[in-house]
């Protein structure tokens, strides 16, 4: 007789810190990374200070998946007391962590069940509140996954970027463009909905470019977002003071909303730099 129906695992692109965690009764996947030929885990041996003091010094520094060892060691203690393991790690549409766990889920006969809601990061983070909800509802582990996917556009981020030296490091853009944007001082904003990381604007200098997310987000909010039950999430990398800036930009111009606010995931830093911040708009169930 199992004590519990489901449990619940997302991994540390969640944003979710272990003791996050531990509180609100998930299983939590530490990101592997490549540091100069050594694996570092998030959040375990990793932390955010050391990462970005490791970014700036030049090392080379590369994401990688959980071990497929890892993630069967996991699921079968989870197993021992529980009939169902929900999965939801990050976006497939930017990792192959989520196509690892499918294949390997395939040998336990629907007891481990793997959602792709296409989030990242503070948007991951809120569909694990949402599985937890719907959970102390009653659903199944298999109706969870339904409605998690069913919802995954239902979220928008938009991101700063200080820099374009990480986005040419990781071969997204051409050191021909990344020494053109650094000449006219560009600040491009990347958005991030429903599975597809893409280029918003260009805009010259960081205020520029925080008035076009704030802009973003109001037009989300009027829109697609009109009449829903929306949380507003800020994110930074690198400078804390950067951070509470932001945060304080979006406060103000957000007075009605209670922003939760967290540093980014290291997988999205390790592409875009420190000197990031973001925003986020997303519906909750």
């Amino acid at each position: 007789m199992f004590t519990n129906k489901i449990a619940i695992i997302t991994d540390t692109n969640s944003g979710i810190s272990c003791e996050e965690a531990s509180r609100i009764g998930v299983s939590l996947v530490p990101m592997p990374f490549i540091i100069d030929g050594r694996t570092y885990y998030e959040n375990v041996d990793l932390t955010q200070e050391a990462f970005f003091e490791k970014l700036e010094k030049g090392c080379n520094i590369t994401t990688s998946q959980p071990s497929p060892s890892s993630l069967i060691d996991l699921w079968e203690e989870l197993l021992e007391t529980h009939e169902t393991v929900l999965h939801i790690p990050m976006t497939s549409s930017l990792s192959g962590s989520m196509a690892s766990a499918c294949m390997l889920a395939k040998d336990y006969d629907n007891r481990v069940i793997v959602v792709d809601n296409l989030r990242i990061t503070v948007t991951l983070r809120q569909a694990i509140y949402d599985a937890l909800k719907l959970k102390s509802q009653g659903l199944s582990a298999m109706e969870i996954k339904t409605k998690l996917e069913s919802c995954s556009g239902d979220a928008n981020i938009y991101l700063s970027l200080d820099t374009l030296t990480y986005l040419k490091k990781g071969g997204r853009i051409t050191p021909a463009v990344a020494a053109i944007g650094s000449l006219f001082h560009m600040k491009p904003v990347l958005s991030y909905k429903a599975g597809v990381l893409a280029p918003y604007k260009k805009t010259r200098g960081q205020k520029a470019a925080w008035k076009e997310m704030l802009k973003a987000v109001e037009y989300d909010l009027t829109h697609q977002f009109k009449g829903k039950d929306v949380s507003i999430c800020t994110a930074y990398s690198g400078s804390k003071e950067l951070g509470a800036n932001w945060l304080e930009v979006v406060q103000a111009s957000f007075p009605d909303f209670e922003i939760f606010h967290t540093e980014l995931s290291l997988s999205i830093a390790t592409h875009t730099g420190p000197g990031v911040c973001g925003i986020s708009c997303i519906s909750k169930l």
